[in-house]
């Protein structure tokens, strides 16, 4: 599957808090929040994240980024996919299970 096509999904073990356009995220572990592991976005990482909702996929997040945001195709789609891969690394997001069917979403 082309990686652009993939859709991810938000675990649910974190709280997150908007403050000021940025998004600040700490995951739950054992009903406690991990102070060590708290991720704050910026404004764009915010609209990623908001996006982040098993129906956007990475092309569509992408394009989404393009038209707020004065950047290439090409930069914005390498960013998001860096900042994704972060995101799934930290057990925040995990590919949606639409990616394993087959047809079109």
């Amino acid at each position: 599957m082309d990686i652009s096509m993939k859709r991810f999904i938000k675990e649910s073990d974190f709280v997150t808090r908007n403050i000021k356009g940025e998004t600040i995220i700490v995951p739950v572990k054992g009903n406690v929040g991990d102070l060590d592991s708290i991720y704050t976005l910026n404004e764009v990482g915010t609209l990623v994240w908001e996006l982040i909702d098993r129906q956007n996929s990475l092309s569509q997040i992408v394009k989404a980024i393009c038209n707020e945001y004065d950047i290439t195709p090409e930069k914005a789609e390498k960013d998001v996919i860096e900042l994704v891969g972060s995101l799934e690394e930290a057990g925040l997001i995990r590919p949606s299970e639409k990616n394993q069917r087959k047809g079109s979403w």
